[in-house]
C-alpha cells in the first residue's frame, strides 16, 4: 500500500469521526483559509504516528504542505486538543461495550535521558524523577485501563513519582467488572475503597515475598495482565509515544496525544 493509499483512508477515518462529533464550528468562519486544515492537521499526525515516520520535519517534507515548518508545528500541537475529543469519543464508545475483566496498569514515560535531566527545562514543570522495573527515569507516567479485548477505557498522565494506587481510584471511578492490577496495587485502604460488591473488585497480585493461596481461575486471571503491557509495548514500539524532540510543553503533549488516538484507532 503506497503512501497516498494510506493517507486517504486515514483522512476518511478522521473525516467521518470529526462529521460525528459535529467538529466543523471550530472551523474559521472569517478571514483567510488555513494553510493546513484541522482535518488534514489529524490525517498528517496519523500518518506521523501510524507509518513509522520519525520526526515532524520528515512529515513536512514528505507531503510539503503550504506552510513553513514552524506554522506546521505550530498547527499540529494546535490540533492536538480536537484529537483529544475524538480520543475521549473513542473511549466512551469503548466503555459502552467493555468486557467485565479490566487491568489497570502504569509505565514511564521519560522525557529525557538521565544524564540530561537537570539541564532539561521545557517539561520541568510537569516532570519528576520516578523508579520502575527498568529503574531510575525523569519524566511522566501513564496510567490506562483496558479491558479484555484491548480496548482502551480511562487513560490520564501524572509526574513520575505519581501514586498508581492514588490515580487508580481516579481512572476507575465510573467503571464495573472485574480489576487486574500489579503488585504495585496492593493496598487495603485501597482494596476497602474501590470493591463494591455485585459491582466491582480488586485482584492485586501479591508480592513475591507474601503468602499466596490462589484457587486456578485466580491464576489464570493474573495471567491476562499480559495483555496491558501489549499496550505499552506498542505505544513505545510502533506509535512514538516516548520522545525528546519536542521544544514546548504543547509539543510533549500533543506527541502524547496523537500517539495514544493512532493507537485506539490502529
Amino acid at each position: 500500500m503506497n503512501f497516498l493509499t494510506v493517507y486517504r483512508n486515514l483522512h476518511q477515518k478522521v473525516s467521518a469521526l470529526y462529521d460525528q462529533l459535529k467538529l466543523k464550528f471550530l472551523e474559521q468562519a472569517t478571514g483567510r483559509p488555513r494553510s493546513v486544515s484541522i482535518i488534514e492537521a489529524l490525517t498528517l499526525a496519523l500518518y506521523w504516528k501510524t507509518q513509522d515516520v520519525t520526526t515532524k520535519k520528515s512529515l513536512w517534507k514528505d507531503f510539503a504542505p503550504a506552510c513553513t515548518y514552524k506554522t506546521f508545528v505550530v498547527t499540529l500541537n494546535r490540533f492536538a486538543l480536537v484529537a483529544l475529543l475524538i480520543l475521549r469519543y473513542v473511549i466512551r464508545i469503548n466503555r459502552a461495550s467493555a468486557h467485565l475483566v479490566k487491568h489497570t496498569d502504569s509505565t514511564d514515560i521519560p522525557v529525557c535521558l538521565n544524564k540530561n535531566a537537570k539541564r532539561h527545562r521545557t517539561m520541568r514543570g510537569l516532570a519528576a524523577w520516578g523508579h520502575s522495573g527498568k529503574g531510575w527515569f525523569y519524566g511522566l507516567k501513564l496510567h490506562l485501563t483496558t479491558d479484555l479485548q484491548r480496548r482502551l477505557l480511562a487513560c490520564s498522565f501524572t509526574s513520575g513519582n505519581g501514586d498508581d494506587r492514588a490515580q487508580f481510584l481516579t481512572l476507575n471511578k465510573d467503571l464495573r467488572g472485574i480489576f487486574v492490577a500489579d503488585a504495585g496495587y496492593v493496598s487495603n485502604s485501597l482494596t476497602d475503597a474501590f470493591n463494591e460488591d455485585g459491582v466491582r473488585i480488586l485482584f492485586a497480585k501479591p508480592y513475591k515475598s507474601m503468602k499466596k493461596l490462589i484457587t486456578d481461575w485466580q491464576y489464570h486471571l493474573y495471567n491476562t495482565r499480559v495483555k496491558i503491557e501489549n499496550h505499552f509495548r506498542s505505544l513505545k514500539l510502533f506509535r512514538g509515544l516516548v520522545t525528546s524532540l519536542p521544544r514546548s510543553i504543547d509539543g510533549y503533549l500533543g506527541n502524547y496525544v496523537y500517539s495514544l488516538l493512532a493507537h485506539v484507532l490502529a
